[in-house]
């Protein structure tokens, strides 16, 4: 007979049929006898079996009852104090299945893995369903053989190549899931299925409800299972993309990432073309990290999909983000290009960071992830050299043998600099090698549309890498509306913006420009917001009310001018200079729009700006500008007339002098543009009448000062020295009260040179060492300049050749950063007299051929030439110097006694010196000419002859002595 207890109580006889046994009494008893098969059980062990511990009195006669009635069917016999039933153990189910699954488990530790399948399975297969349901007073019984069946599945799954079944497994682990065995079974059988995703996240389900339940981590067994999957190759996961092209650039912020290296979320911002994805790349080389590109995706719920995808991993029925939550350990990612899925890239950044502690992020973003802890790196564009690095390595693999050498470096810097040192325009640009010339693609990209030229990239690249417009339409089309609006209308700004300007011109506020700055259209110092050229082009092609604009544009700067212009003219104009310079390209690109659209507009830009033009050095470049306001001037703008005649040199005829000097002299005090009357001084010479008496009527203390600084000079240039530096000093005063650099540095340039002609060396370079610093601290490079050909000329006088030359030639320098493309005629000129003086005529010619013909420069001219030549060319001097209120008549007097020596006229030779001094009001310490001169002619003389005649021209008047000379 063959006897079942794993499921309903079943009994077969010896051919198979079923044999039929009584009421729930009666099985549960042939359980019991069951269970203990050829052994005896006492019949005390049966009544408890029976009825419990609390059994009613005669229990043991009706145990005695049932067997009698089991004896008709099976053999049953009484031993001693029990029954003992006769039968073989290995005939009931439930013994034989303890066997079979003791032999399963020793051929598993023994490794013979197959036999453990065979000999597992015919156990498992004896179990028809629960164990013991005939004898429910007994569950510890009942419960020790589930324990053992459910060992025996785990066994089975441990020796079957696949991990056995994962639905039943995850049935069982549903029914018991504290049981770690049956769950370390589970996650190798999802292994083996490839369903890695969901065998970790069946771990993390684990550990929580382990720690959550048990307050206990994982057993080794299961956490050793976790780790194996971990570690299992991973054949599908994406690597770092391997690079066609070196790498150029970045230097510092690549040494930057290494040190972030214990960060675990750093993101790389910038523009699109800046360069990100590729800083990336270069920053993780020779790591285990996963990239994950997720420009190709659409919506933010493929995300952690897409991380999932990359890291080779699969979720079936799992959340995605479990499934990575259980996966990543000490890994590295790398997630490329989050600005149009940032809110979910966030998100899922938030979640694996907080739950796994060793994960490390590396996002590339046009705006930040904006978490707490995100460190930014911002992305800037390449200077200068790294970015001709750039152009001439891909350069030459399009053009084999290009580089930059002195017939195309001034095209490729200008290149990298109208593309904005953005590392994928010059790489489109260095492209179009094929077809043009680096000169042709400079003049291409400064005359022509940008966009059109930089429309062929790499056919395999990314379709928003692959031309210059799709770089900045990637951006462009993550913009919400009010965001495109105000991008749009701040292409007006040329050269950036501050908050006020931007607000006041585009109307857009700060909320919606940190949006920009975020998403990297715009970008900020905390002071001003700025756009790249590229970037601002772009949107500039899109402005709906450009002349609205502009117009508004012009005339916040004109506003801006004009409440500048006072504090140019006190203490504060450092400050405001320093503010007006940072607008310096809106108020080019203001003035240039204005000549066009707006002339009163750009009339009164020119005359307002003009302390600061000249202050910063900057004149020139509204030259040109300013010549095209010369003709059609309204009524009533006089005063701006003569600022544009100023400005426009050399570009206004004879007839604008002419016209702008008749209105100079009618004009009345205070002026409109107090600046605009001291920048005709210093082109044309005084303005009209010095008055006599002082102060100016209606005067500020500015205009005061100024009127007097003017006075000063009339008498200085004019014969009255003595009475110039009294009026020297005295303005020295005024605007040292008023804080105001440029005139006191004025007043100290010309007290210094008066004390040069008298030979007071030491105040002279003591004063010009101050009024040095003064012009350096307003930029103003025009007044360096002078100062330092003035010293030079001192220098020259006191023999200094070396020092004179240095100085000429730190003169040259300033002369050329202030944009100015010839060396100023009073730098040759310098040159040239110093060259004379040490005998090398050669050279001085050389130096004199480009430079004007001014009184200065005929005089050294004719020291120079040949008798006959000398004489005319002196003449020609003298009239230029009596026509030009500026220049040094007394000089013009002393070459036509240079003159009078070459035509044997010594004692004229000795009689203009003398004269030269009454011109001048003074003699100048140290002239070497005049030395010269005086040798020549008291040769000729004698000492007494030329004293006495040196001394009949000094004693002149001016008027007498400017007689003598034209007799």
């Amino acid at each position: 007979m063959r006897f079942g207890v794993l499921g309903p109580l079943e009994v077969w006889s010896a051919d198979g049929e079923l044999v039929h046994v009584g009421g729930p009494r009666p099985r549960a008893l042939l359980v019991m006898l069951l269970l203990d098969a050829g052994r005896v059980v006492e019949v005390e062990r049966l009544v408890v079996g029976q009825y419990g511990d609390e059994a009613p009195v005669g229990a043991a006669n009706a145990v005695q009852a049932q067997v009698s009635r089991l004896r008709r069917v099976v053999p049953v016999r009484f031993h001693g104090g029990g029954y003992r039933l006769d039968v073989d153990p290995d005939d009931v189910d439930a013994s034989r299945f303890e066997r079979l699954a003791a032999e399963g488990r020793r051929l598993l530790d023994a490794g013979a893995h197959a036999q453990a399948v065979v000999v597992l399975r015919e156990a498992l297969g004896l179990w028809r369903g629960p164990a013991l349901v005939d004898l429910p007073r007994d569950p510890v019984r009942a419960e020790r053989l589930e324990e053992l069946r459910l060992t025996a599945v785990e066994d089975l799954a441990a020796a079957l190549p696949g991990g056995g079944s994962v639905a039943e497994l995850r049935a069982l682990v549903a029914a018991h899931p504290l049981r770690e065995r049956l769950r370390t079974r589970l996650l190798r059988a999802l292994e083996a299925a490839g369903r890695r995703g969901e065998a970790l996240a069946e771990f993390e389900s684990a550990r929580r409800l382990l720690a959550d339940e048990l307050g206990a981590d994982p057993s080794p067994e299961l956490a050793a299972a976790h780790l194996e999957i971990l570690r299992a190759d991973r054949p599908a996961r994406r690597r770092v993309p391997a690079q066609l092209t070196s790498f150029t650039g970045r230097d510092a912020e690549l040494a930057r990432l290494r040190e972030l290296r214990d960060a675990r979320l750093v993101t790389i911002t910038g523009p699109g073309g800046i360069g990100k994805t590729r800083l990336a790349v270069e920053s993780v080389a020779g790591r285990d990290a996963c990239f994950v590109d997720l420009a190709p995706l659409t919506d933010g719920d493929q995300v952690p999909w897409a991380v999932l995808t990359a890291l080779g991993l699969r979720s079936g029925s799992v959340p995605p983000d479990r499934v990575l939550v259980a996966a990543l350990d000490r890994d590295l990612l790398v997630l490329d290009n989050c600005e149009h899925v940032v809110d979910a890239v966030a998100g899922l950044a938030r979640t694996l960071l907080t739950e796994c502690p060793s994960l490390s992020v590396l996002a590339t973003s046009r705006e930040p992830l904006g978490l707490t802890g995100e460190v930014l790196l911002p992305l800037a564009p390449l200077d200068t050299t790294p970015a001709v690095r750039l152009f001439t390595d891909r350069a030459a693999a399009v053009r084999p043998g290009f580089a930059v050498d002195a017939g195309t470096a001034d095209a490729v810097v200008a290149i990298c600099a109208a593309l904005d040192g953005l590392p994928l325009a010059i790489e489109l640009a260095a492209a179009r090698l094929r077809q043009f010339t680096a000169a042709e693609i400079a003049v291409r990209l400064r005359e022509d549309d940008r966009f059109r030229l930089l429309s062929r990239g790499d056919r395999t690249a990314a379709a928003r890498h692959r031309t210059l417009t799709a770089v900045v339409e990637w951006s462009w089309d993550l913009l919400g509306p009010e965001e495109r609006e105000v991008a749009r209308r701040f292409a007006v700004f040329t050269d950036g913006a501050p908050l006020a300007a931007v607000e006041a011109v585009c109307g857009g506020s700060e909320d919606v420009l940190a949006d920009l700055v975020d998403r990297s259209f715009v970008e900020t110092d905390g002071e001003r917001y700025r756009m790249l050229d590229t970037i601002r082009l772009f949107c500039a092609d899109r402005l709906t009310d450009a002349a609205d604009l502009r117009r508004a544009h012009a005339r916040y700067h004109l506003d801006l001018a004009r409440r500048a212009d006072p504090f140019l003219r006190g203490a504060d104009q450092l400050v405001w200079l320093a503010r007006l310079s940072a607008e310096n390209g809106n108020l080019v690109a203001a003035l240039r729009w204005a000549a066009r659209e707006d002339r009163e507009t750009a009339y009164r830009l020119v005359a307002t700006l003009s302390a600061y033009w000249w202050f910063t050095g900057r004149s020139s470049q509204v030259g040109e500008i300013a010549a095209t306001l010369l003709e059609d001037v309204p009524a009533g703008f006089e005063e701006e007339y003569v600022a544009c005649v100023v400005h426009a040199v050399p570009r206004a005829s004879p007839v604008h002098w002419e016209r702008a000097l008749r209105v100079v002299h009618g004009l009345g005090w205070p002026v409109r543009y107090p600046f605009g009357v001291a920048r005709w001084g210093m082109a044309v010479g005084p303005w009209g009448p010095p008055p006599e008496d002082e102060p100016l009527p209606g005067a500020d203390p500015w205009n005061a000062a100024l009127g007097e600084l003017g006075i000063a000079l009339v008498r200085l240039l004019h014969g009255r020295p003595a009475e110039g530096e009294r009026r020297l000093l005295a303005v020295l005063e005024r605007f040292r009260a008023l804080g105001e650099r440029w005139g006191t540095a004025q007043a100290l340039d010309w007290l210094a040179q008066v004390a040069s002609w008298r030979g007071d060396w030491d105040r002279a370079h003591a004063l010009w060492a101050e009024a040095l610093p003064a012009f350096g601290q307003l930029g103003a490079p025009e007044e360096r300049v002078d100062v330092l050909c003035r010293r030079a000329g001192c220098l020259v006088r006191q023999g200094e050749f070396d020092a004179a030359t240095a100085d000429y030639r730190l003169a040259a320098t300033l002369s050329a950063e202030a944009g100015h493309a010839d060396v100023p005629a009073a730098v040759r000129l310098g040159f040239a007299e110093v060259a004379r003086l040490r005998g090398d005529l050669t050279e001085a010619r050389r130096h004199l051929a480009p430079a004007p013909t001014d009184a200065a420069v005929l005089t050294a001219l004719a020291r120079l030439a040949d008798p006959a030549t000398a004489v005319d060319l002196h003449t020609r001097a003298l009239a230029a110097a009596r026509t030009s209120p500026l220049a040094d008549l007394a000089a013009a007097v002393e070459g036509q006694a240079d003159a009078a020596l070459v035509t044997g006229r010594a004692e004229r030779a000795a009689l203009l010196p003398g004269a030269a001094v009454a011109v001048r009001g003074t003699a100048v310490t140290g002239d070497p000419d005049v030395a010269r001169i005086a040798r020549a002619a008291t040769a000729s003389l004698g000492p007494a002859g030329f004293a006495a005649a040196f001394a009949r021209g000094a004693g002149l008047s001016r008027e007498e002595a400017l007689t003598v000379v034209d007799g």
